[in-house]
């Protein structure tokens, strides 16, 4: 929790020095930071609040970069400083933000700090030097070159504190959440910046006229993300009915499948892996057992980890072929085959599929001492059946969960 805290008092500290220095100065060219503060605003108010994106209001921090990378309206120069912006900043997201404060649907402080300083961050790189004429013989290509590497510094800096503040909040490995924003980058991110640096270039040129014009893109942009979300959340749903027929035909107990992919992705993160690993495991998870349904009697209780070993590889088998005939990514159906295979052979999401579902089978309904020798047994079968890093991952992610452990070996 010390880089969340270093975070929060770093943007606190930011934002009540940007307030008392504009108090002190006053603004200056208010009509334009009116026009970028109400631009902010908008885009906060229709900031996403559904499932949990990378990039919730593109439309605020296009605005909030545009206004921080400003240098002339409709070709006289501007005299906004560094604090100025935040402050505007600050404001106007604090004011779209209302409803969503109100709500509560959104991590608002972890958000706003970011912004408070990715904006100053670069505002600070920029407004002093040119203020002071360190960009007058910069004209066309390189003043545009400028503001494209400025705003990929803040979008890196933006990425570094949006990992920190999720590694602070889950425990999970840093460089994983590091990649994963990174690789949001390419996606909203890029036509975040653009729009930021585009909008900056237009205000210069034909004035304040230019914020609207350009807005329409990447509010389009905005709702093609939106749709595209929601697609990916009706898929992942039809994979998680599907999974659950092996609970209505009895052959599972309920909600097997769905604690097993839930703690496999805790465990996915632990080991580091990122992006589409976590989908593919995910839905092997999710998918594991559906190969019982060709059995002609169920499995007692479900549990699989005790059958043997050609009986396991056989029922793997058969629900990898059913998880390819219904069209789900074949890396899924490569996992869930080979569960049954030799652990060293196996590819790290079937590892962590095998070991999970045996620690849930194990755990389940055996009492308040059941988590801890379901554990121990995955450790004395580290030998050949379980990977021993998956499962010291598991005794990590479930100590997390106030789980008293025995310490390993």
């Amino acid at each position: 929790m010390t880089a969340l805290r270093l975070i929060h008092a770093s943007a606190a500290l930011t934002a009540a020095a940007s307030l008392a220095v504009t108090l002190w100065t006053g603004i200056a060219d208010r009509g334009v930071g009116l026009a970028f503060g109400v631009l902010i605003a908008v885009g906060e108010l229709t900031r996403w609040s559904g499932a949990q994106v990378r990039q919730a209001a593109p439309l605020g921090t296009a605005g909030s970069l545009s206004y921080a990378l400003l240098g002339a309206d409709a070709g006289h120069p501007t005299h906004h400083d560094a604090p100025q912006v935040v402050t505007i900043v600050l404001a106007a997201s604090l004011l779209g933000g209302v409803p969503h404060i109100w709500c509560g649907r959104t991590p608002t402080l972890d958000h706003l700090a970011r912004r408070v300083l990715s904006v100053g961050f670069a505002a600070v790189c920029f407004q002093p030097l040119y203020n002071k004429g360190a960009f007058e013989s910069w004209n066309g290509a390189a003043y545009a070159l400028l503001l494209v590497a400025l705003l990929v510094l803040t979008a890196l800096c933006d990425a570094l504190l949006a990992a920190a503040l999720a590694h602070s909040r889950t425990h999970w490995p840093f460089g994983p959440l590091l990649r994963d924003e990174l690789r949001g980058l390419l996606g909203i991110g890029s036509a975040v910046c653009s729009t930021g640096a585009v909008m900056a270039l237009a205000v210069a040129v034909v004035g304040l006229w230019a914020l609207p014009v350009f807005c329409l893109p990447l509010l389009l942009a905005q709702l093609s993300v939106r749709r595209y979300a929601a697609v990916r959340a009706t898929y992942r749903q039809t994979i998680a009915s599907l999974a659950r027929a092996t609970e209505i035909a009895g052959y599972t107990p309920t909600g097997h499948a769905r604690r097993v992919a839930a703690l496999s992705l805790a465990v996915g993160r632990d080991l580091g892996l990122s992006g589409p690993g976590l989908t593919v495991l995910e839905y092997a998870a999710l998918m594991h057992d559906i190969g019982q349904l060709s059995l002609v009697d169920p499995v007692p209780a479900g549990a699989t980890a005790a059958l043997p070993r050609e009986e396991q590889r056989r029922i793997a088998l058969l629900g990898g072929a059913v998880v390819r005939q219904t069209g789900v990514d074949a890396a899924v159906a490569v996992v869930v085959e080979r569960q049954a295979d030799p652990c060293r052979e196996q590819p790290l999401a079937a590892r962590i599929v095998r070991a999970v579902n045996a620690y849930e089978e194990k755990a389940r309904d055996a009492g308040p001492d059941g988590p801890l020798r379901a554990l121990e047994e995955l450790r004395l079968a580290t030998a050949g059946d379980y990977a021993p890093e998956v499962v010291e991952s598991l005794a990590r992610v479930l100590s997390r969960d106030c789980l008293t452990l025995p310490a390993a070996g």
